[in-house]
């Protein structure tokens, strides 16, 4: 009972925004008034608890995803401060994949940003509840219903105001608290320590009665028991509204939205408040779900420490040459010295050491339970997504989805003896990163690491120069392209050979066809039943596979391709599975000579905000780099420009806009497909 308790009293949530939305003031904010800090944090200055290392410090951006764990009213949260830069994707969706609910916070200026829309949309993914902060209302320009306004346009969110602000821009002073009729206004001298309730004043009367109204109702349209007493006139209590607006959130059909300044320190405590009145515990969720590593029959573990342990990696740290894994324990119970299974290993590791994370600070713990959220050491090969359970009673979560690398830069050490410290330092940082590939270019021995964008591989590269003190030679940077077909073809070829005195033999007849952008490799078999058994179809379909994985024209993957088998023939005695998966990959290869190959490049999805005066200049521009201009959009005093543009026109672009617009563009840029090379 004590422990089911514990749990009811446990959150574990996550802060998600768009770069600049201030989600990391928010997160100090929150530390400060938990009293889990003694001095307030600040991005600008490079002082921010959560913004640990260094060049989070020196670029005021949050890179990777950082853990800590506060207390509010007796209840405890564990919290993940999350990257709002497109690059560092991969850090929110690892930590979506743990959390069971999160605030999206969006800036009352700007309103529903590019990155904020990638974010909302990976939270639905994984079905985690949401809440909204609109922050910045004390900034000029500030809208906190044209936000909302906005969230329920692009975000197809069902926004539920539970707050409305008192005043706006420099005028801004508090909030109304719709569900209890009040006010609430900070004193700005104590650090926001310090606030008083007051009556709503005489001149928002009006307005609240009206945003009081449309709350109950629409909390009566999404529970029986409130319409039943609303459409009887009957008064529904505090404790009434809030009861429904929390089983509303956790089932996901609304999104209460919250508001407040953060920098001027107004509107933390009630949103602190509505984590624990809103978003749910570990016991609110559904009971995590997986399956036998070797039946495949469905498991299902309850949030209990008397459960058989299980729990997610979702982050892998290398601390000192030290690996610092992060689990969420769904289940069970985890002691120090205890043995975990890994299933993906088929093996067991021992834990020496559990940690709870206050950003990169640890304290030590001999044991953590249930909907906790730790660090552990001892881990020596469980890497990112990796599920660890009890070895009696094993389970198979589902893994943690990645983004494949757009963007690849050559590195080589200043000296060749360093070469070797080069290759486990970019080991380490792979480890750590799983959107962070390194290989070897075999025909020019060159190392090439591959990521996600301009800043995602700048920051490695710097990280190689402080954390490994190990200087490099940069090559420029290169795009990964993949190759595809533009027209239907038919191949066939034979494999014969003699191997050991066994006879080898297959034909293979393949129609390789073009695919939808998107589609990647798609294999059919129309070949008559009975002509092949079922591992010569699998050998068929790896010799497909394996070959698209070089190109025709340069070498790049291929991709967007339909191949059918139409028809085999193999020795009927003695089928040959080496002969077939040599003979479909040299078809293959026959075929997409044959069908026009063409090279693709990735296009990327670019969002630009510009003062409206250079507009004009910016859209230019973008026509030069051969991008599609998607959508013109007036906000206010600026505009914003939706484009698609060849990634390979974009190196570069930060320092052009810069120049463009006096220094007051802003862009933002993401993966958006293949396509095409535009000459």
């Amino acid at each position: 009972m004590a422990g089911e308790k514990r749990l009811a009293r446990t959150r574990n949530i996550g802060f998600m925004a768009h770069i600049d939305a201030g989600k990391t003031t928010v997160t100090e904010r929150v530390l400060f008034y938990t009293k889990k800090t003694h001095r307030m944090g600040e991005v600008d200055d490079g002082t921010a608890t959560m913004d640990w290392m260094q060049q989070e410090q020196e670029r005021g951006i949050t890179i990777t995803s950082a853990v800590t764990t506060v207390e509010w009213k007796g209840n405890t949260i564990h919290i993940i401060d999350t990257p709002g830069h497109v690059d560092f994707t991969i850090e929110v969706e690892r930590s979506l994949r743990v959390l069971d609910g999160t605030i999206a916070i969006f800036s009352a200026v700007e309103g529903v940003e590019p990155q904020s829309e990638t974010v909302w949309h990976q939270a639905d993914k994984y079905r985690v509840p949401k809440m909204a902060f609109v922050n910045k209302m004390d900034r000029i320009g500030s809208d906190f219903f044209g936000t909302v306004k906005m969230m329920a346009e692009r975000l197809g969110a069902n926004p539920l105001i539970t707050q409305i602000p008192i005043g706006a821009e420099d005028r801004f002073i508090g909030v109304i608290d719709l569900i209890r009729a009040k006010g609430i206004v900070w004193d700005e001298h104590s650090l926001g320590v310090e606030f008083r309730e007051v009556s709503i004043p005489k001149e928002m009367e009006k307005e609240a009665s009206l945003y009081r109204s449309k709350l109950i109702e629409s909390l009566a349209e999404l529970d029986e028991y409130l319409m039943d007493k609303y459409l009887n006139g009957e008064e529904i209590s505090e404790s009434e509204m809030k009861a429904a607006l929390r089983k509303a959130t956790i089932s996901m059909k609304t999104v209460p939205v919250l508001c407040g300044a953060a920098l001027r320190n107004q509107g933390i405590q009630p949103l602190i408040n509505a984590i624990v009145d809103y978003l749910p515990s570990p016991l609110d969720i559904p009971p995590v779900e997986g399956a036998h590593p070797v039946t495949g029959e469905k498991e299902v573990r309850m949030a209990k420490n008397e459960e058989s342990f299980t729990a997610i990696a979702f982050k892998v740290v290398m601390d000192e040459g030290r690996k610092l894994v992060y689990i969420r324990i769904y289940s069970g119970a985890l002691k120090v010295g205890a043995e975990v299974y890994n299933p993906r290993l088929k093996k067991g590791e021992k834990i020496s050491r559990i940690f709870q994370m206050h950003a990169h600070q640890r304290n030590r713990v001999e044991e953590a339970k249930a909907g906790e959220i730790v660090a552990v050491m001892g881990l020596k090969e469980t890497t990112t997504g990796d599920t660890l359970c009890d070895r009696s009673r094993p389970i198979l979560l589902e893994p943690i989805d990645f983004y494949k690398p757009v963007m690849s830069i050559a590195v080589e050490p200043r000296t060749s003896r360093d070469q070797e410290k080069l290759t486990e330092c970019l080991e380490k940082l792979r480890e750590e990163d799983p959107t962070f590939h390194v290989k070897l270019d075999e025909d020019t021995g060159q190392t090439i690491i591959s990521g996600m964008g301009e800043l995602h591989l700048d920051v490695l590269v710097k990280r190689i120069l402080t954390e490994y003190h190990l200087e490099v030679n940069v090559g420029r940077p290169q795009v990964v392209y993949r190759e595809t077909i533009e027209k239907e073809a038919e191949a066939t070829a034979k494999f014969m050979k003699e191997i050991d005195e066994v006879r080898h033999f297959a034909e293979v007849f393949l129609r390789i066809s073009p695919n939808g952008r998107g589609k990647g490799v798609e294999f059919h078999s129309e070949a008559p039943v009975g002509t092949l058994p079922a591992e010569g179809l699998l050998s068929v379909e790896e010799g497909i596979r394996e070959s698209s994985t070089v190109g025709v024209i340069l070498g790049y993957p291929m991709t967007d391709l339909r191949i059918t088998l139409l028809k085999a023939n193999v020795d009927s005695d003695r089928p040959s599975m080496l002969a077939l998966k040599i003979a479909s990959a040299n078809a293959l290869r026959e075929g997409c000579r044959k069908a026009q190959p063409v090279l693709m490049e990735p296009m990327m999805e670019v969002n630009i905000i510009v003062p409206e005066e250079f507009m004009g200049e910016v859209v230019g521009d973008l026509k030069a780099r051969k991008s599609s201009v998607e959508a013109i959009t007036p906000k206010g005093k600026v505009t914003m420009i939706e484009a698609i543009s060849p990634l390979t026109r974009m190196f570069g672009y930060s320092t052009d806009l810069r120049s463009l617009t006096q220094g007051r563009g802003t862009f933002t840029m993401q993966f958006s497909r293949y396509d095409k090379m535009i000459s």
